[in-house]
């Protein structure tokens, strides 16, 4: 529990370059970094033999739902907590639509303190946003004039189209106050909550899981995502657009949003982000597997899952996310249009993309921009993201050659499945560090589920981000 380690002989993902050395960290921060190297172990650090396995940043995962408070049968901090580790993820920003919705500073201080006593990995939080809550907004995180930085606030979420919970903003005068009268960053679920009224008429009285798309089209996502950039230009605003699914947005964005370091006049800073859930299923899986893979918004077309694909490899989706959501399998055994919108993905999400990787998608290195590096930047992330001297001692070894089987059996999020089972996939975490203690190890002897090394609350603080401009 010193923080002081040394990882020796692992292929190591640096900002500019990638090959085997060793990487040492002292007190939780990263001291050296040995590119062709061999460093000597001294006395008082853990020694971790990484020949063979891939050393990368922490993974920072910018939307989870963990369900805390409120729903303990689904997940709460503590669970998706573990969930993420075992997935390489060493950081996370949690949603406020909880029970009850999260939407003063005093039930997000109460989200950290929850935190601080579960968690075991870096943790953020979002507010949400109402018609009528800016005082309390701007208490978390200030006016644009005097933005405010809270240690474990992130920013302020908003639902422009209802999805699940309570939390709905859909009137342009109440988004337009919230543009103007507040700092920090606003991340929008981007559906048009009139179109989805209107177009509901259409698949009402339908049980196939194909309504759900064509009822939550591309359309009703492109008005939403056309608004809050509007908004955020007219403003100055920080914008963040979530969980992008659709072809048509991709391509509308294009010249559009960017990383904060290559906006260098006084527009408005402007990213997305899409899932890997979109970037690997299209309308056969849904087919296929019904409910599960019932999210809002919706698993789209493959011409959808091409396009995304196309524009996060041009640059203009910034990064990849989860919205790891979980429900019951009882709960999602009710069938359209009964069943919850919503999957946990926390945990295999880094897998996934590197096992695109392995398959010629992407890169390792991509993999490692879209979920780490661009993740830091695009929060304002301070020690996050990279494996450079100084930074954070966040990172995690993965298995790049030994596929396994997603089995829901070996699942850890509480609800006991994943959207992904039966799949082979590879760049499982063998190793997850936070701070330079190892938090989680996948070995012979544990078996492929992994274990657990720290007790809840023993690793993990509050991510320190710092206000927009």
């Amino acid at each position: 529990m010193t923080g002081n380690l040394l990882i020796h002989g692992a292929t190591m993902v640096l900002p500019d370059a990638t090959g085997i050395g060793d990487l040492r960290i002292r007190d939780g921060r990263i001291e050296t970094v040995a590119l062709g190297k061999t460093l000597k172990p001294l006395e008082d650090e853990l020694f971790i033999d990484g020949r063979g396995l891939h050393l990368l940043p922490g993974m920072i995962d910018p939307q989870c739902h963990f369900r805390d408070p409120g729903q303990p049968d689904k997940e709460d901090l503590g669970s998706g907590s573990a969930a993420a580790v075992s997935g390489g993820v060493t950081s996370f920003l949690d949603m406020p639509n909880n029970k009850p919705s999260i939407t003063t500073l005093e039930g997000m201080n109460m989200k950290l303190a929850t935190a601080a006593a579960k968690c075991v990995n870096n943790y953020g939080f979002f507010i949400g946003a109402t018609p009528d809550n800016i005082s309390d907004l701007q208490e978390a995180v200030g006016t644009p004039e005097s933005p405010v930085s809270i240690p474990g606030i992130c920013g302020i979420k908003v639902f422009m189209g209802s999805s699940t919970g309570t939390l709905l903003v859909n009137e342009r005068e109440a988004l337009e106050q919230i543009f103007s009268q507040t700092g920090g960053l606003i991340a929008v679920h981007a559906e048009d909550e009139q179109r989805l009224i209107e177009r509901f008429e259409d698949v009402k009285g339908r049980t196939d899981m194909a309504a759900h798309a064509e009822w939550r089209d591309d359309v009703t996502a492109l008005l939403a995502t056309q608004l809050a950039v509007e908004l955020a230009q007219e403003s100055g605003h920080r914008l963040h657009v979530l969980h992008l699914t659709s072809g048509i947005e991709a391509d509308w964005l294009e010249g559009i949003t960017a990383l904060p370091s290559e906006v260098d006049d006084e527009r408005a800073i402007i990213t997305t982000e899409t899932l890997p859930q979109h970037l690997t299923f299209d309308e056969t899986d849904v087919a296929r597997e019904g409910t599960r893979l019932k999210m809002n918004p919706p698993i789209r077309y493959k011409a959808d899952r091409e396009t995304l694909w196309d524009q996060l490899r041009k640059g203009t989706v910034q990064c990849i996310a989860t919205d790891h959501a979980p429900h019951t399998l009882e709960a999602k055994a009710a069938g359209f249009p009964d069943a919850p919108s919503g999957m946990p993905g926390v945990e295999t999400s880094l897998a996934v993309m590197l096992t695109h990787a392995r398959d010629g998608a992407c890169s390792v290195e991509d993999v490692v921009r879209w979920m780490s590096t661009n993740v830091a930047e695009c929060y304002n992330m301070v020690g996050k993201g990279s494996l450079e001297e100084g930074a954070d001692g966040d990172v995690v070894l993965v298995d790049m050659a030994t596929p396994h089987a997603v089995d829901d059996a070996l699942v850890w999020s509480r609800v006991g499945w994943s959207p992904f089972r039966g799949r082979e996939l590879v760049g499982w975490a063998q190793v997850t560090v936070v701070a330079g203690v190892p938090v989680f190890e996948r070995t012979e002897a544990t078996g492929q589920k992994g274990r657990l090394l720290v007790e809840p609350g023993e690793a993990g603080t509050p991510l320190i981000m710092m206000p927009w401009r």
